[in-house]
């Protein structure tokens, strides 16, 4: 089995994609109005309107509703990112930190309130547990 994406349900589907498209620096890959994928070489996040849920089963995802997963991204350089992310990301929920288990974190809101976590491995342990 390959975990391949993570599907996010919005009412604006334009509005996210362009925000992902700018935090991540990847040109989104769409499919029509209602599905675009932002893909990188690990894994892609896909982004879905509100009229594909019913296609699954109807009223299963509601959008900007999520209080439990985190979505994230490793990154070259966290601190150079944060700054990159000051003039669009409006709820920044820490600044840049360093994490017990070895990753420099940032961690803020997309516009429908997801959690987002921009990191970058900065002790020996965590660098070499994603050098592979």
């Amino acid at each position: 089995m390959n975990f391949v994406s993570v599907r996010i349900i919005t009412g604006g589907v334009a509005r996210l994609v362009d925000f992902y498209e700018r935090a991540t620096g990847v040109p989104a890959s769409w499919s029509n109005e209602d599905f675009a994928e932002i893909r990188t070489a690990s894994a892609t996040l896909a982004i879905g309107s509100t009229r594909t849920v019913p296609l699954f089963a109807p009223g299963s995802a509601r959008p900007a509703d999520n209080h439990s997963v985190i979505i994230e991204f490793l990154v070259d350089d966290v601190d150079r990112t944060h700054k990159n992310l000051t003039d669009f990301v409006t709820d920044f929920v820490n600044e840049p930190t360093t994490m017990p288990w070895g990753n420099r974190a940032l961690l803020f809101r997309d516009p429908d309130g997801n959690l987002v976590n921009f990191f970058t491995p900065v002790t020996p342990d965590a660098i070499e547990k994603f050098a592979r």
